[in-house]
């Protein structure tokens, strides 16, 4: 019998939470732009080639969102400004505040995929260029059919590659590209209403086929390692500052917490709960590892820094092995849970270089290698490789949103007689899987995907400093919730706003490699949900959250997605 391989795709989804829950609105719009573009995308390459196999994770507060906004289009009411301005019957009657938040928003895309290939829409861009050196006086000559297309345009170039295959709305609207009237954006809201309403029926459907696992994350994709005890983070960079803060103040209980809630609100959309987690940004503890064994997790996945650490760090026979992460492992301390590593190479390839290459050359490219990794497989070995990332962020880098690299990809795969793709539930559940066997770690070094360190969250001042703001909430959180002045209801409010502040998306974005209009908008988002915190408690907020935490995001305006945009 021939050796085989077996693939596993880790396609994550993330999106913290944008919702302002004091004012009740949106604040960026990231949820639903990648909803229309990314997650229908990703389900539809999945729906067109029922050969492949992989897992899709969905992290809660994702999916939390995507259900507000699937109401607010059943209901009409629209509390993301963008979409209400789509709606908007009149735009020559909009406010300044409304005009200029089209102007700053409707040109944060990827310029050289999402609006150079569309010469109207550039030319909005260039309109736009030449006027704003004259200052707002000049931009005021804007009329509202400019906004009408402005609007109409950037949501068109948000649209997924297959659905503007599937819509004949979506190539009459991008061919008659200008002049677009009320009914015009009528028609294509009411498109986008019906991706986002399909969206989690969609992966539901295609979890049923028993092709497709769907994982979850903690649910407000916290950095766990970090609530648990903030000098881990000294396992792989032992001179990093930390926190004036010991420790965060009942992180075990937050993380179980955050662990529970994910498992009921994953049963609650998808019939039972997850089988596996990747934990947020691959981040593992042996703490945190052994918390989820002990939750009923079966599986969890990292990044191939962390095992490579961890064996270096405990002198392992396998320490300097190339293939070391192409089989599950098992943790001392967290029986009945396998850890599956990340194929860096490979993922990072496909994350960041493949968009370079034209897509079947791509395709092939990622094929042949794992033909090598199964050659050089000893006999009676089966490798098991995981390519594991983002399933959002990458695609607007290639050509057609990744259609061609996809259809290409998935279709060498679904052909080939020595790879199969496949999920981690499903090894785990074959005959001749031993989990039992699998090798044994006596500890871990704690890390992540990212070089294998903790150090994008923590370990520089204004990491650290955010870090502060938030353990000072939630000791205030601590004390109110022990005094019982909260009712039942405004107590569950304060536990939810707290869970957001508890998002790792804040401290990663806290850095200068960073564009300093992101840094910006999230900088004001995070000290935002923490004074939201302290109003859910009925304290005031203090001063110091009045203060920008970057330095250089003071002046800054706008915002960004998560590694993905050019303004």
């Amino acid at each position: 019998m021939a050796k085989q391989l077996d693939l596993v795709f880790l396609w994550h989804m993330h999106q913290p939470d944008y919702r302002d829950h004091v004012s009740d609105e949106f604040v960026l719009p990231w949820v639903y732009l990648h909803a229309i573009k990314d997650y229908t995308d990703m389900a539809a390459h999945l729906e067109r080639h029922p050969g492949i196999h992989g897992v899709v994770n969905f992290v809660p507060i994702l999916l939390d969102q995507i259900e507000d906004y699937a109401a607010q289009f059943a209901s009409g009411q629209f509390r993301d400004p963008l979409l209400r301005l789509l709606a908007q019957p009149d735009l020559d009657k909009i406010d300044d505040a409304d005009r200029e938040l089209l102007l700053e928003a409707c040109f944060r895309s990827n310029h050289h995929t999402m609006l150079a290939p569309f010469p109207l829409y550039k030319r909005l861009h260039d309109i736009y260029k030449s006027l704003v050196v004259e200052g707002a006086i000049t931009l005021g000559y804007l009329s509202g059919n400019y906004f009408s297309d402005l609007v109409t345009w950037y949501h068109l170039a948000w649209t997924g590659e297959t659905e503007r295959r599937r819509s004949p709305l979506l190539p009459a609207l991008m061919s008659k590209g200008e002049n677009f009237t009320a009914a015009d954006r009528k028609g294509l809201l009411d498109v986008i209403g019906v991706m986002i309403e399909g969206l989690i029926p969609r992966y539901r459907a295609l979890a049923a086929t028993g092709r497709v696992e769907i994982s979850s994350t903690p649910h407000t994709h916290p950095l766990s390692p970090l609530l648990l005890d903030f000098t881990v983070a000294h396992d792989t960079v032992p001179d990093a500052p930390l926190p004036q803060a010991t420790v965060y103040p009942g992180g075990r209980n937050r993380v179980t917490a955050q662990i529970e809630s994910a498992r009921v609100s994953h049963a609650r959309r998808f019939g039972q709960p997850p089988v596996g987690m990747w934990p947020a940004e691959g981040g593992i503890s042996a703490p945190f590892v052994c918390q989820l064994a002990q939750s009923g997790c079966r599986w969890l996945a990292s990044g191939e820094g962390v095992l490579r650490n961890t064996l270096h760090h405990g002198n392992h026979a396998a320490s300097n092995h190339p293939r070391a992460a192409y089989h599950p492992w098992r943790l001392e301390g967290a029986p009945g849970l396998s850890l599956f590593f990340r194929d860096e190479r490979l993922s990072d390839m496909m994350g960041f270089e493949y968009a370079k290459w034209h897509g079947r050359d791509a395709a092939s490219h990622f094929v042949g290698q794992l033909e090598t990794i199964l050659a050089a497989s000893a006999e009676g070995e089966t490798p098991v490789v995981s390519v594991i990332m983002d399933g959002e962020n990458a695609w607007e880098h290639y050509p057609y949103n990744a259609f061609y690299f996809f259809d290409d990809l998935y279709g060498l795969l679904e052909k080939h007689p020595t790879i199969r793709t496949t999920t981690f539930a499903e090894l785990l559940s074959r005959e001749d899987s031993k989990p039992a066997t699998d090798p044994l770690l006596p500890g871990l070094t704690a890390g992540s995907w990212v070089y294998g360190t903790l150090s994008t969250w923590i370990g520089e001042p204004d990491k650290n400093h955010a870090w502060d703001l938030l353990c000072a909430a939630k000791t205030s959180y601590d004390l109110i919730m022990l005094s019982g002045r909260l009712s039942p209801e405004k107590s569950a409010l304060a536990e939810r706003q707290l869970a957001i502040c508890e998002s790792s998306d804040w401290f990663w974005w806290f850095g200068d490699y960073n564009p300093s209009q992101a840094v910006a908008s999230f900088d004001r988002l995070y000290r935002r949900n923490l004074a939201n915190l302290y109003h859910c408690l009925e304290l005031d907020a203090p001063a110091n959250l009045n203060q920008p935490i970057s330095a250089g995001s003071e002046s800054a305006e706008g915002g960004s997605m998560r590694r993905a945009t050019e303004t």
